[in-house]
């Protein structure tokens, strides 16, 4: 059947009628994600290196392995600590100011590193970009959800996760290559211009979340003056969506940490050519999700994601298979970009419009810290069991989060 018509016989307008997407405002808020996630893949491979190199040089009494360890970790307990706390900075302040000082926090640091060689310079400006990086992707997710009208939001987040998703393909490699050939000080000087440019494009977002567009709040239910708990929405609620997100971002973080450790040696290349396979269809995935939303609703997506996951890690128990490595890297791309669209819709229907950033907060809380859990939690279980049986048991993790999202595809049915 035709999408138009489908959308039509959905939503009402005639074709024509249909409203737009890409507003000015919105375009502004795809300009500051991308530079946000721009700089963030960027210095992303290079500053473990830097960090390792800066504990050997100042004999700190850490290897640079832990050094390099240590980095990343500051940054993503950052972010994850400060993102419940996004929603109400944006209440507070005003989505402005907000977006503005965690593209601020994303790129002076960097350009710190690119002069100051230290350890602890290196630690702190991972815990300001971590900050920086929270704010910028609560905010982003809120603020693009509120922009448009319910009629077209699942198209729009899925554009809004070519947005973020795009820069991993370009500029992690990127920085990689330019750190190789021309230092490391170019590529800080370079994330650090890339985040900081993106503020001219702020003073043109909307100043708050909850009344933009033209579009009011989403009405509660009348069921009380508060309305029903968000756990008692036809969706199912923030919980269950956001549990099956985890999910699939533990395993994420098993693969993006793993894979190149449990691959042999010989096997490397083809370890490169499957997390490239698994970064395009990720953003690829969220994108079509996003266009097929007219005639599939999220809550039956979300269990063909979960399942497509779990075979892509479990073909990872297999890792001295290049076929094995490239098709379950791509599988679980698949099946990422899915669940990042379908968990995200799930739970932004669960609100009100003017709670959308709580909603957002909730859904990159579930992003960040299932990556760590599953980074710290597989090395755990890879040192007593092995690489194949920790990636068989994080397959049997995905399919048990089938369970409490069983219902939800029954309750929303077809478009």
């Amino acid at each position: 059947m035709d999408t138009t018509l489908v959308r039509q016989q959905a939503h009402g307008p005639r074709p024509a009628d249909v409203p737009r997407i890409l507003t000015r405002p919105l375009a502004l808020v795809f300009v500051t994600a991308f530079g946000a996630m721009a700089t963030f893949y960027l210095l992303l491979p290079v500053v473990p290196v830097y960090a390792a190199e800066a504990a050997r040089r100042e004999a700190v009494g850490l290897s640079g392995g832990a050094a390099a360890g240590l980095s990343t970790g500051a940054m993503m307990l950052a972010t994850v600590l400060l993102e419940p706390a996004v929603p109400a900075l944006m209440r507070r302040y005003g989505n402005r100011p907000v977006v503005a000082a965690g593209l601020a926090l994303l790129g002076a640091p960097a350009l710190l590193l690119a002069t100051t060689p230290s350890l602890a310079v290196v630690l702190g400006a991972c815990l300001a970009r971590g900050a920086g990086l929270a704010i910028l992707v609560v905010a982003g997710t809120a603020i693009t959800a509120a922009l448009v009208p319910p009629s077209r939001r699942g198209e729009a987040m899925g554009i809004y996760g070519l947005v973020v998703g795009v820069p991993g393909v370009l500029f992690l490699p990127l920085g990689l290559w330019v750190a190789g050939q021309l230092g490391d000080a170019p590529v800080f000087a370079a994330g650090g211009a890339i985040a900081l440019l993106a503020i001219a494009a702020v003073p043109g977002m909307p100043r708050r979340t909850g009344h933009v567009a033209g579009h009011e709040p989403a009405p509660r239910p009348a069921t009380g003056p508060a309305g029903p708990p968000a756990a008692a929405s036809p969706t199912g609620g923030l919980g269950r969506p956001a549990v099956a997100f985890a999910a699939v971002t533990l395993a994420a973080g098993v693969i993006a940490t793993f894979l190149p450790l449990a691959v042999p040696a010989r096997l490397h290349g083809v370890v490169a050519l499957g997390l490239l396979a698994q970064s395009l269809l990720t953003p690829a995935a969220r994108w079509a999700a996003g266009r097929l939303e007219a005639r599939v609703r999220p809550g039956r997506m979300l269990a063909p994601a979960l399942v497509s996951s779990a075979l892509g890690i479990g073909l990872l128990a297999a890792a001295g298979s290049p076929a094995a490595v490239v098709t379950g890297s791509a599988l679980f791309g698949l099946g990422f970009g899915l669940a990042q669209h379908a968990s995200l819709l799930l739970m932004l229907d669960a609100v009100p419009r003017e709670d959308y950033d709580r909603a957002s907060a909730l859904w990159n809380l579930a992003y960040d810290g299932g990556m760590g859990v599953g980074a710290v939690g597989f090395g755990l279980v890879a040192g007593t069991l092995g690489y194949p049986a920790g990636f068989a048991l994080a397959a049997g993790v995905l399919l048990l989060a089938l369970l409490p999202i069983r219902s939800l595809a029954r309750r929303q049915g077809p478009r």
